[in-house]
């Protein structure tokens, strides 16, 4: 997935683990992705958070989106910071998935993000 994922690749994503329902993703924080005070922008880790999540969930060979997420901050991030998400969806039994990712900088929690998941029944096509 993250070789058709424009936006992960931009962010700088990269995949550190990745197993049946299970992927951990990282990446550094430059300075273009800071805010008017000089911090990372909110959306910096909800987007890697939401690339765990969307990797995650499309482990099963099915295509599966999300319905619904939010996320809370805990902790400012700043230039050079690398942040680590890691999300594991043990049970799919049915079109909903629900799930949360712990965003982390080193082993301090820095935001927590909440995800919703619709399974589609269509296959990914290798």
């Amino acid at each position: 997935m993250l070789s058709q994922d424009a936006y992960s690749q931009w962010l700088g994503i990269e995949i550190i683990e990745s197993e049946i329902g299970r992927c951990k993703v990282g990446m550094t924080i430059r300075k273009d992705m800071l805010n008017s005070m000089n911090k990372a922008h909110g959306g910096i880790s909800y987007s890697l958070a939401d690339t765990a999540f969307g990797f995650a969930a499309n482990t099963h060979g099915k295509y599966a989106v999300s319905i619904e997420t939010s996320i809370n901050h805990m902790e400012a991030l700043n230039e050079g910071d690398y942040i680590v998400a890691e999300s594991v969806i043990e049970n799919v039994k049915n079109k909903l998935g629900f799930n949360i990712i712990e965003v982390k900088r080193g082993e301090e929690l820095v935001a927590l993000f909440k995800g919703v998941v619709y399974r589609t029944s269509k296959d990914w096509e290798l």
